[in-house]
């Protein structure tokens, strides 16, 4: 059985005060049994807060992004070494936002990713296409190739360390969200192509849902088949939304 994630990007959000409110709301609004594993991924001046104010719960905290190299003169680099020296367990790689605007390749967001598991942490590997992809038939073609390249790159031993989230670029922040079908079929297509690097694998890697899941919709996605849980933006800010979310998990 595959356990439900459900993870909370913060992205280029918060404050001292305001990480603080968010995470002691988060605690203390957890159910006291739940089927989920919760996360929360701040930025990385916040993760040191994180470890303060997390440590005695059952959520877990990690980055937004790490350098492909160990160490040395990589000025504003982050590196998997002191991610761990700040308690990360996980670490998103390949976001949309690190694709688009800071022109990540497929190889580099797989690289990326081999560094995280091969330090120690676990790689939540984010692929998506655009509108324009999405409209011109190659939604499957593009995180096909995105996907490919990591499975490449890693071995089935370290695959067993990785979780990956479907983000429909063309659902964020846009208004527009696929509806549950349209998510299921595209993790179902994912779900297949890693079965076809290890049956075993494909039956037990987790597949997050990326795009505007929300406290109204969480139920319905969460219900299909291969959604294992969610990579959530903006309802991530919010200890309401982000908790509802998290009691949407059967």
């Amino acid at each position: 059985m595959r356990r439900t994630l459900i993870a909370g990007n913060w992205k280029m959000n918060g404050s001292f005060a305001a990480n603080r409110s968010l995470l002691t709301e988060i605690v203390a609004g957890l159910p006291a049994s739940s089927s989920a594993d919760v996360l929360v991924c701040a930025p990385a001046p916040y993760l040191a807060q994180c470890a303060d104010v997390l440590a005695a719960s059952p959520v877990a905290w990690g980055a937004q992004d790490l350098s492909v190299h160990a160490q040395g003169a990589y000025t504003g680099e982050v590196s998997a070494a002191m991610l761990l020296d700040c308690g990360c367990r996980y670490v998103i790689v390949g976001h949309s936002e690190r694709r688009a605007y800071h022109a990540e390749s497929d190889q580099l967001v797989a690289q990326k990713a081999l560094r995280a598991v091969e330090a120690g942490l676990k790689p939540v590997v984010c692929v998506g296409e655009t509108l324009e992809q999405r409209e011109g038939g190659q939604t499957n073609q593009v995180v096909g190739a995105q996907l490919d390249a990591v499975l490449a790159l890693l071995t089935v031993e370290q695959l067993r360390n990785i979780v990956v989230a479907y983000e429909p670029v063309w659902a964020i922040g846009t208004g527009k969200t696929a509806t549950p079908q349209m998510a299921q079929d595209v993790h179902a297509f994912l779900r297949q192509q890693i079965a076809a690097k290890d049956q075993e694998l494909g039956a037990s890697v987790q597949i997050l849902y990326g795009g505007s899941m929300k406290p109204d919709n969480a139920a319905e996605l969460l219900s299909m088949a291969d959604i294992d849980g969610g990579l959530i933006g903006g309802a991530a800010l919010k200890s309401a939304d982000f908790l509802a979310i998290v009691g949407a998990v059967k």
